[in-house]
């Protein structure tokens, strides 16, 4: 059996002994199949994550792994066979590409955590707004994964929940949403983000009338796709998948064509330039109007998510505020504070000025 580390450490037994039950698992379904090795990968706070190969289960191939954290009840976010389900449910979807989910175990939680394997899809991720690459995407291919990003949207939107046999899920509708942030705003000192109680109290005032569900990704950005060039080859990083009001996610994209949370205070010429092409959100609307209208949607439900996205994109700037100002809350304490995060704090008035700016122009 392939290890990963040097055995005396507690880490490298860690994952070897996960190496072990991942290929048992896998040999259930191909007798004679291998994990060679498990890589830690970056990324995801509910879950750990790691790349192996697979092999003896036909071509060799990359495959991914996700694994609920030991000790704690694999739940919400934390549940990953729920992620599994979601991907089952949507492999197969024209225009939306999911990784295939290829090995489950449901372990004994809490001390057995349940676990599933998916195949390694292949590309990149960039997000144009905020990301620093040493080589980023050629303006005109950004421009094109956002339009692609958006078109996968109206797909995923034109989906009724109720065709993808998911069980029981609770539906979140705005006022729902903005709630969730404002109890997350209230876990926080009150010298960080002074002014978001002024936010809330506009949005509080103004909470639409929800629209008929649909499933929502939760962090629906190019951040969380995968491109082969200009070609989509994965949406990935369903933990937060709920269902809810469609504006909730197609806001969030818009959202990232400008964002108003800063991670560097001077990016570089060419991260700049590759965002210089991207579409303006009313051309970025015009293709999900036409993307839904391709999926059978009738028109006044196409043109529906217009009706108060002025509203959800103000919820958007606020939900980014809170979650920067919590992560703050914590990272401040430290001795030496992660620069990037230092860096957001320091925009976060600005990004509830730009969610007073999108109820300005409602």
């Amino acid at each position: 059996m392939a290890g990963t580390d040097d055995p005396d450490d507690t880490d490298a037994l860690d994952s070897r002994h996960l190496l072990d039950r991942v290929t048992a698992v896998a040999r259930r379904r191909w007798p004679g199949a291998e994990l060679l090795g498990l890589r830690r990968l970056e990324g995801g706070v509910s879950s750990l994550t790691y790349a192996s190969t697979l092999v003896g289960a036909g071509p060799e191939r990359g495959v991914v792994l996700k694994v609920a954290p030991a000790g704690l009840a694999p739940v919400r976010n934390r549940d990953v066979l729920r992620q599994a389900r979601i991907l089952h449910a949507l492999h197969g979807t024209d225009g939306l590409p999911v990784p295939e989910v290829l090995l489950e175990d449901g372990g004994e939680p809490p001390e057995v955590p349940p676990l599933f394997v998916m195949e390694l899809s292949p590309g990149d991720s960039y997000e144009p707004g905020l990301d620093v690459a040493p080589a980023p995407p050629a303006a005109a291919t950004v421009a094109e994964r956002y339009r692609t990003a958006v078109r996968a949207l109206a797909r995923l939107q034109s989906i009724e929940p109720e065709r993808l046999s998911l069980g029981p899920e609770p539906v979140t509708g705005p006022g729902e949403e903005l709630e969730r942030w404002r109890r997350l705003f209230g876990t926080v000192d009150d010298d960080i983000a002074p002014g978001h109680e002024e936010l809330y109290a506009r949005l509080a005032a103004q909470v639409p009338e929800g629209v008929a569900p649909r499933l929502l990704h939760g962090d629906f950005r190019l951040a969380n796709m995968l491109f082969e060039g200009d070609r989509l080859s994965a949406v990935i990083d369903w933990e937060i998948w709920s269902l809810g009001d469609p504006r909730t996610d197609l806001a969030w994209l818009l959202m990232h064509l400008r964002p108003a949370h800063v991670f560097h205070p001077a990016r570089p010429a060419a991260d700049r330039a590759a965002a210089s092409l991207l579409p303006t959100a009313e051309e970025a609307l015009e293709v999900y109007e036409r993307e839904r209208l391709a999926a059978g949607a009738r028109q006044q439900d196409a043109a529906g998510v217009r009706r108060d996205l002025a509203w959800f994109l103000a919820v958007c700037h606020y939900k980014t505020a809170s979650t920067i100002a919590v992560i703050w809350k914590r990272e401040r304490r430290q001795a030496d504070p992660d620069p990037k995060l230092v860096t957001a704090s320091r925009h976060l008035t600005d990004v509830l000025r730009a969610g007073h700016a999108a109820l300005d122009a409602r």
